[in-house]
């Protein structure tokens, strides 16, 4: 066991686990934070996708002891005082999610993109999101969501 300072969402928080426990548990079962989602376990359907200094990470895969002092947000932060992030609005406003569960994974890979490409097409919003699954295969609203969020960004 071992202490680790985080910021997570903005926020600092302390927990005491094991430096190999993925980040994914250390969210959900330390810190009672289960807006990401377990899928897999090993970083291939993107259900658990966080950003850790802004770039989307399978948090299944990352053990809490590499985090450092990366700032971590998770579906929970991506929203603001002011409401919903653009991609949330827009997964709302396009009625994207069907059984929802990789609905946060999918939404923070989209937030990842958009933050990096404020105008991608349709290939780069395939390449962006082709490692978040999803089972209902809703991919055709996730892209025009996608899009929809772009355009209020931008």
């Amino acid at each position: 066991m071992a202490t680790f300072d985080l910021n997570i969402n903005g926020t600092n928080q302390q927990v005491d686990v094991d430096p190999d426990t993925p980040i994914l548990w250390v969210l959900r079962d330390s810190l009672k934070m289960v807006g990401t989602k377990y899928g897999c376990g090993i970083g291939q359907c993107g259900s658990c996708t966080i950003h850790v200094d802004g770039s989307a990470i399978r948090s299944c895969s990352l053990p809490v002891g590499s985090v450092g002092n990366k700032k971590i947000t998770t579906i929970e932060g991506l929203a603001t005082d002011r409401g919903l992030n653009a991609v949330q609005e827009a997964w709302l406003e396009e009625d994207v999610a069907q059984c929802g569960y990789c609905q946060a994974g999918q939404i923070m890979s989209a937030a990842a993109l958009l933050k990096e490409n404020k105008n991608p097409d349709d290939a780069q919003i395939e390449s962006a999101m082709a490692g978040n699954i999803c089972r209902c295969g809703t991919y055709v609203r996730i892209k025009k969501a996608v899009r929809s969020a772009a355009d209020k960004m931008g």
